[in-house]
């Protein structure tokens, strides 16, 4: 900002409140500092169980923190390592240390239990390690357990000090540059357990492990049709099992934090014969690791498969994925937010005008967030304690309210079979109309398969609208939605119901109106990318002439490009970003061999250059360039120059991520014959264009729990629509703007924003928002990268 301040996060009062969390700001600019001094220094460790990610937020601290002329130490083998101390355990980084790290599941660093720790000698003796090397900053990136450690470190910091100095082991000088112990808190945890961050660095990966695993069991299950019961980590928290079973549709899930009530064992047996006879041929229980019934006793995979075979006779196989959940490449998701969560951490430090209290990074929606460490710790620890006194209310309440709606919303949508809801009084039925718009994109049918059963639950109508507009023009291809006809969508990729990118015209208007008032369609969910928010647009403008488009008119946005106006994310993207950063890895690994080449890499995104920006921070790109950041023959001979240098300096590969339409005329090809003219001698350069693969595969976790949530938030709006615009005629008249909208997520909550708000922050001509929250990560892309000509000043919102 102006005034030297560094804001990172903006959301709500009322969230920050509940959540004892506070907006990021940092009171001085971050301006290169010119010396290293004693004391000056920051260490970074990884402790605890070991989660995808942590290396991505280890390089990003490391990186951070040398970018700001300071020192930067590695811990080895966690608090192990800071006990033992000495250059093999407390270890001076370089800029390249942490190169070709992020790829890597686990922590490069090492991770250890260590009891000496927990002594205060133990403690002393770590002390007595940092201020031989001059370190009073300290980033852990661990779980609870690890948290704490770092806190009552803090604590005891002082007294620890001056017993070292009277007994001799420190000099006076060497305790006064390290007068003070600032510690900043990261959660690696794969499950999710922790208060104050949405995410925890490793669950999206974990989520994928499973997710992956339920693929490759539900078709075997189906060959043979078999019941399989999954065991999945969580012994405190089903964040893990809740999530998977809503994404992965399963028969039944079993959480730690909502027991099952008694006689819950013949409900559950009697939905999954129920699911068998409408056709299924496989059915799936997903029991996290913690779960017990009402009384505190565990409900194993083993009771489980033995209640499947003698109550009804099923085949069942157990499949138990213990520590494959923490193994494996990081996703996109995982490398991005941790890189994110680690420069803050850094910054946090970095920018400390002395001693801070202890805080925790973590994120609230896509915004990096800062909070009270031990606020954070004391409210996960009051979850377990509540769970241990069987008061599991208290802990589903304490868990928060977004783990209550997941849990309610799971139910629903795994009802056997159709039925008015309790919590219906009208019981009033009503009929609604989905199609795609645009090109395909993974997660579309996740959301239509959550609208279909959401509202058929309910008690609605639901009328298939395949290929688009295109639809209402072939009568023949319209039906009515059952309840099986969409199970199975949410694993599967691209658009089941079809769809194109046709708009409705002047000469089309009369008959696509004609055709909703003929099918009493009383609201529309349009679910594409920018030509279904077009299209939409038109719908609305076109009320004045039709009385059968004012009706509810909601679109979801569904594009790997993301360039759909008020929504921080579309679905698809994030499949796509996992498909680039995939490719990129694999470009890595082929520069092993042949050593010294450059990969300029082509994404998707039309004029949008999400893809390309965060794919390049995930992925570890050297430059991306993007439509929205003009492109010159200067800055493209800084890069090559910069690049150049970096080959001689001992790099082995190179990587540049371009946007299909950065630039006219500075194309793929001629990024690659200049490339390849100026490293002559130094490095080849190769062209990758990815195309369609980025429109391809299964929708990742992520893209399957979006659609669901944007679906379910679509079912409520319209309804509520559709009341409010209800006439004594029975016919529904929507005029208003709020009445036709965008459903997005936007900083950490989910809205309805009028179609005709968005227009004004659109640019019609190149199919992008305005302003787009991304582009404060550019900075730290460069960061990141050892670009030395752009200050990172922390995320703005600006």
């Amino acid at each position: 900002n102006n005034n030297g301040g560094v804001t990172i996060m903006s959301t709500t009062a009322d969230q920050l409140t509940c959540a004892g969390v506070k907006q990021i700001s940092f009171s001085k600019s971050l301006s290169l500092r010119a010396s290293e001094s004693s004391g000056d220094a920051v260490a970074v460790m990884t402790s605890g169980g070991d989660s995808q990610g942590m290396n991505a937020a280890l390089r990003a601290v490391v990186r951070t923190v040398m970018y700001n002329k300071m020192k930067a130490y590695v811990i080895r083998d966690g608090y192990r390592g800071l006990v033992e101390g000495g250059e093999s355990c407390i270890v001076k980084c370089e800029w390249f240390t942490v190169s070709n790290i992020l790829q890597v599941g686990g922590t490069v660093i090492g991770t250890a239990r260590c009891k000496e720790f927990m002594e205060r000698e133990g403690r002393l003796r770590a002390a007595e390690n940092l201020v031989k090397a001059g370190i009073n900053n300290l980033v852990v990136i661990g779980g609870d357990g690890s948290l704490t450690g770092a806190n009552l470190f803090k604590e005891e910091w002082k007294g620890l000090l001056k017993e070292l100095v009277q007994t001799g082991r420190v000099c006076e000088e060497e305790a006064d540059c390290c007068g003070y112990l600032n510690v900043v808190g990261l959660v690696g945890s794969i499950d999710n357990d922790m208060c104050g961050t949405d995410m925890t660095i490793g669950t999206d990966t974990a989520l994928h492990r499973i997710i992956e695993a339920i693929d490759c069991l539900t078709s075997t299950a189906a060959s043979h049709q078999r019941s399989f019961v999954l065991e999945v980590m969580g012994r405190h928290c089903g964040y893990l099992a809740l999530m998977s079973g809503i994404a992965a549709g399963a028969d039944w899930v079993l959480v730690p934090e909502q027991p099952p009530v008694p006689g819950w064992e013949e409900v559950m047996c009697d939905k999954i014969v129920r699911g068998r006879e409408t056709g299924r041929r496989h059915s799936l229980v997903v029991v996290a690791e913690g779960a017990v019934d009402v009384s505190n006793n565990p409900i194993t995979s083993q009771y489980l498969k033995e209640l499947l075979q003698k109550k009804i006779g099923h085949d069942t196989r157990i499949t138990v994925l213990g520590h494959v959940q923490r193994g494996g490449k990081p996703s996109a998701y995982d490398r991005a937010v941790a890189a994110r969560m680690g420069a803050a951490a850094a910054l946090a430090v970095v920018t400390a005008d002395g001693e801070i209290d202890p805080v925790m990074i973590g994120v609230q929606g896509n915004k990096v967030v800062e909070a009270p460490l031990m606020d954070c710790v004391k409210r996960t620890r009051a979850i377990d304690k509540a769970m241990r006194e069987c008061k599991f209310e208290l802990a589903l309440e304490l868990r928060g309210r977004s783990f209550t709606r997941n849990l309610k919303m799971y139910k629903r949508l795994e009802s056997s079979t159709p039925r008015v809801s309790s919590d219906d009084s009208s019981h009033v039925k009503y009929r609604f109309a989905v199609m795609n718009i645009g090109a395909p994109a993974a997660g579309m049918n996740s959301a239509i398969r959550a609208f279909v059963r959401l509202m058929l639950y309910k008690g609605h109508t639901i009328l298939s609208v395949p290929d688009g507009f295109e639809g209402f023009l072939h009568e023949e291809t319209l039906h009515e939605f059952t309840w099986e006809e969409v199970d199975g969508w949410g694993s599967m990729g691209g658009s089941n119901l079809g769809t194109n990118r046709t708009k409705p015209t002047n000469e089309s208007l009369p008959e696509i109106a004609a055709k909703f008032g003929e099918h009493k369609i009383q609201g529309l969910l349009a679910i594409g990318g920018f030509e279904a928010y077009e299209c939409l647009n038109v719908l609305q403008e076109a009320r004045k002439l039709y009385t059968a488009f004012r009706i509810p008119l909601v679109c979801i946005p569904a594009t790997v490009s993301n360039n759909v106006p008020g929504s921080d994310l579309s679905l698809g993207c994030d499949t796509a970003l996992n498909m680039i950063v995939q490719a990129c890895d694999t470009l890595k690994q082929s520069a092993s061999a042949s050593r010294k080449r450059v990969f300029v890499v082509e994404t998707m995104g039309g004029y949008c250059g999400y893809l390309a920006t965060m794919a390049a921070l995930a992925g570890g790109a050297d430059s991306a360039y993007i439509f929205e950041e003009k492109s010159t023959i200067a800055n493209i001979q800084k890069d090559v120059s910069f690049l150049v240098k970096k080959f001689r300096d001992g790099l082995q590969r190179g990587i540049i991520l371009r946007n299909e339409n950065s630039s006219v005329n500075f194309t793929t090809e001629f990024l690659c014959q200049l490339l390849s003219e100026e490293g002559k001698g130094m490095f080849i350069v190769r062209g990758n264009v990815l195309g369609h693969l980025q429109q391809g595969e299964r929708p990742s976790p992520f893209d399957r729990i979006l659609g669901i949530k944007f679906a379910s938030h679509a079912v409520s709006f319209m309804i509520e629509q559709v009341e409010k615009n209800m006439k004594e005629d029975g016919k529904v008249r929507a005029m208003s703007p709020e009445s036709a909208c965008m459903m997005g997520i936007r900083s950490a909550s989910y809205r309805c924003t009028p179609l005709s708000e968005l227009v004004s922050n659109t640019d019609f001509t190149y199919r992008i928002p305005k302003h787009q929250w991304w582009m404060s990560l550019r900075p730290l892309l460069s960061l990141l990268a050892r670009h030395t000509d752009r200050i990172f000043l922390g995320e703005t919102s600006d």
